[in-house]
């Protein structure tokens, strides 16, 4: 048994709680005690947090950070030069860069992944057709945090168009060969599989339901990217005579399983027929790619975040978003509390971990420790700290980060990697050698 004691700890409710002590026997919480003395225990000074879900991640994209911001262009001119830096990875630089990112993420209080992964296959097939999701697997293992492997079918590069160029790394052909491939992969006990459908325009109507079934049968979340861009919406509109999210329902992949990833530019009826569908919000890549301000507050929807293309990875920095974006299009404050935008930052159902996220008896033990004595939270008023958490911090004061029952950053570093050193490697070896 190993016991915490939280200086202040949030509990689910509009505020956090002081005095908290947490036993964790195993990867589980075992009992959670209320103005507790901390006895001996493991003390957790600050405020104490759930693990964080980041919901949406594309590790590669990391590698881009700050090389296409020059010359302006448009989220379709950014496409082409990740198109570009996928094509030069292979199994064992993409685990080494993942590995990096996934440690980034552990040092901002990130315990759980969702990884949109189609990044597949080589030039020529691998021997193993999995290599690519067996190296994020393992990545995230190295790093230690939890991920669900989000494998994602991709067979088209546009409505009526096969892939072109790296995309055909992407693709396996027919969803069918999707299935067959995906359904070699295995969950581990820090890994779970799920599937997505990359977007309406990279699969066809007719397979949509292929992939939306093999979800299903298994009790898998179901990602999608939805209506990103106005230009998908006016092409599927061509193609189809359906919204994407229209085409999503018909073949089946909508519902209390599936999370719509970005939603940014729906109809009235799009957003109606959204409601149960979780939705994922990743503002600081919408606003990095300039793909617009989704409707947060109109959606009756659950909702998680993601950092996707990694312009920044950062949790707080995409929960605030999603308020101050609302108030940005009304001119007006208070459309998210505080807690509210927490609970989205800690979705693990999303992802399907949906006992994670809590820190309550039977959870797993996986806590966040954000430090109250940086420059940004230093005279946190004890009756808002979740306010101050969500509107003032960043990643970098977290300080303390348990992932089921192991600590893996103490103080602000990470215990068996030096993140900095691997990132600046990872991210400068694809542009080296090209």
């Amino acid at each position: 048994m190993t016991s915490y004691w939280a200086q202040h700890a949030w509990l689910g409710g509009d505020r956090a709680v002081a005095n908290v002590r947490i036993e964790v026997e195993g990867d589980r919480i075992a009992a959670v005690a209320l103005n507790a003395e901390r006895d001996g225990a493991t003390e957790l000074r600050g405020l104490t947090l759930p693990g964080l879900a980041n919901a949406h991640s594309h590790a590669f994209h990391r590698a881009l950070r700050g090389r296409t911001h020059r010359g302006g262009g448009t989220f379709w001119t950014w496409r082409e030069d990740m198109y570009a830096l996928a094509e030069r990875l292979d199994p064992d630089s993409y685990r080494a860069l993942a590995r990096a990112v996934f440690g980034e993420m552990a040092l901002a209080g990130i315990t759980c992944v969702g990884e949109f992964h189609y990044l597949h296959h080589g030039a020529a097939r691998y021997e193993d057709p999995n290599a690519m999701g067996h190296a994020l697997i393992e990545a995230a293992a190295e790093a230690g945090i939890r991920i669900t492997l989000l494998d994602t079918c991709y067979l088209a590069s546009g409505f009526g168009d096969p892939p072109e160029g790296v995309q055909r790394r992407f693709s396996d052909g027919d969803a069918a060969a999707w299935a067959e491939r995906a359904s070699a992969l295995r969950d581990a006990p820090h890994a779970r599989i799920g599937a997505a459908i990359h977007s309406v325009r990279a699969v066809p109507a007719d397979q949509l339901s292929t992939v939306a079934d093999w979800a299903r049968e298994r009790g898998a979340p179901l990602h999608a990217h939805l209506s990103e861009q106005r230009a998908e919406n006016e092409a599927c509109l061509a193609a189809t005579g359906r919204t994407p999210a229209e085409l999503l329902d018909e073949h089946g992949a909508l519902g209390a399983h599936c999370c719509m990833v970005h939603a940014t530019h729906l109809t009235h009826d799009d957003i109606e027929r959204l409601g149960g569908t979780t939705v994922c919000m990743c503002a600081t890549t919408e606003r990095d790619l300039a793909d617009g301000i989704g409707p947060a507050r109109a959606l009756a929807s659950p909702l998680c975040l993601g950092s996707d293309s990694h312009a920044v990875i950062d949790m707080f920095e995409e929960a605030r978003a999603v308020e101050l974006d609302e108030r940005l299009r009304t001119e007006r404050r208070g459309h998210f509390s505080a807690a509210e935008l927490l609970r989205a930052a800690s979705n693990h159902a999303a992802i399907g971990w949906p006992e994670a996220g809590r820190i309550e008896p039977g959870a797993p033990a996986d806590l966040v420790t954000v430090s109250l004595d940086s420059v940004r939270l230093a005279g946190a008023d004890p009756d808002t700290l979740l306010e101050s958490a969500v509107f003032a911090a960043g990643a970098g004061d977290v300080s303390e980060v348990v992932v089921g029952g192991r600590r893996i950053v103490h103080e602000g570093r990470h215990e068996t990697l030096d993140v900095p050193a691997a990132l600046q490697e990872t991210c400068l070896t694809p542009f080296l050698h090209a």
